[in-house]
């Protein structure tokens, strides 16, 4: 098995090189397309392991309860800095070891227990953190959910994108507290005006939840939450491409309490290796090869959604604007579930996941969806033309699945495609 070339110091845990090289070697040859996942840069990945995994740092810098932090404070006050340049922000808390802690540290922040949220229901496109009945968020505050206008079979209007209409409705008879703005499985830019001009018809704040658009905005290929939300939060290891965890950004008036959300209300030690990194992910967006990258994840999207379409898949919405498309598995086949679609396709090497639809008839463990994204592979340099290629060696997969030498002959073809776009190629041993 091959070796990764970032396990150099685990020389004496045989059982865990083989293990980190297995996995070395499945993301450098099958196809990563989940939306959520990427490639996070060597520099990323150096930082994450670097000597500040040794440090306890709680409280923040210049109000640690521990000493020795005089050099991790420059670290986390760099990582600030850099994060509010990046996007125009007043304040940033760069703790968060995932985005559902920074949405839970933002309701703990700006509302009181039992307040009312509005936001993005789950089957619609929402998160688990958006008040889900799977997720504490639901026990803790009043959710009221909107969702996706109905799916409409003309071309021109498809529907299923959201409905404002429904938001301030809705905004109007229960009088929110809070609004959240942004989605995890919703192929269309999010407009956060009118977001904002629903929250100050009703006196509420609003929230954007940016986690897989994050690079997006950094890049200039999606609209900058920053000037309309009084919060923003996201993750840094989706299209941002850098070190798993996340971040809140803020207006100053309401710094001081997120971050006493965050730490003591939530956390304790953060994780000042994964800053580093996250400092580093920042300087990395902030050039102006991001742009390029970001708009190449848009262009590669808006391809692959093409090329599916052509192949008989329907695109939940009629197409995206961002890094990811849904897809609706009846159209190309009315038996065929999103959890044997993502099955099919794991075997095939290409790596997805089911995700339920708007109005799914399907339960959530199985669903009539399948995700996919385009940040990974076109970090390895993919575009257009592979993500067309892409599209073709999935629906030769999923329609030969009963037939296992189909499906090994695709996988092959994955590899022998994912042979020439590896990531880290440049820092093979």
């Amino acid at each position: 098995m091959e070796s990764s070339p970032f396990d150099a110091w685990i020389t004496n845990d045989d059982e865990l090189v083989s293990l980190l090289g297995q996995e070395w070697q499945r993301q450098t040859s099958t196809l990563q397309l989940i939306a959520s996942e990427n490639f996070a840069s060597p520099a990323v990945m150096a930082a994450t392991g670097s000597v500040l995994t040794n440090k306890y740092a709680e409280g923040y810098p210049g109000r640690r309860y521990y000493g020795g932090n005089q050099i991790v404070d420059e670290v986390e006050d760099l990582a600030r800095r850099r994060l509010t340049a990046l996007f125009g922000a007043d304040h940033a808390n760069v703790q968060p070891h995932s985005g559902a802690n920074a949405n839970v540290a933002v309701y703990q922040a700006l509302l009181e227990t039992g307040d009312t949220i509005l936001a993005m229901r789950l089957d619609q496109g929402g998160h688990l953190t958006h008040g889900s009945p799977a997720s504490m968020t639901s026990k803790a505050w009043h959710f009221v959910s909107y969702g996706v206008t109905p799916r409409n079979d003309d071309p021109e209007n498809p529907g299923e994108h959201i409905d404002f209409d429904n938001v301030r409705d809705l905004a109007l008879e229960h009088r929110p507290k809070l609004i959240v703005a942004g989605a995890t499985a919703y192929a269309r830019r999010i407009d956060p005006a009118p977001f904002r001009e629903i929250a100050d018809e009703v006196g509420a704040l609003l929230m954007f939840d940016s986690a897989h658009v994050a690079g997006l905005i950094a890049g200039g290929a999606h609209p900058n939450p920053v000037p309309y939300a009084d919060v923003v939060t996201f993750t840094t290891h989706k299209t941002l491409r850098g070190p798993r965890g996340g971040a809140i950004l803020a207006r100053a008036e309401y710094a001081k309490k997120i971050d006493s959300a965050v730490f003591p209300g939530q956390q304790g030690g953060p994780l000042e290796n994964t800053i580093a990194a996250k400092a580093v992910s920042f300087r990395e967006a902030a050039l102006p090869s991001f742009s390029t990258y970001a708009e190449q994840i848009v262009a590669n999207a808006r391809a692959f959604a093409t090329a599916l379409a052509d192949h008989g898949f329907r695109l939940v919405s009629g197409g995206t604007e961002n890094h990811m498309v849904l897809l609706d598995l009846r159209d190309f086949d009315a038996e065929l579930t999103g959890k044997e679609a993502q099955e099919v396709l794991d075997r095939a090497g290409i790596t997805t996941n089911r995700n339920t639809i708007p109005d799914d008839p399907r339960s959530p463990f199985i669903t009539s969806g399948l995700r996919v994204g385009t940040a990974a592979q076109t970090t390895a340099g993919m575009r257009e033309r592979e993500f067309t290629q892409v599209a073709d060696l999935m629906a030769r997969a999923l329609r030969g699945r009963a037939d296992e030498a189909t499906v090994s002959a695709v996988r092959a073809d994955v590899a022998e495609l994912c042979a020439s776009f590896n990531p880290y190629a440049t820092f093979v041993r």
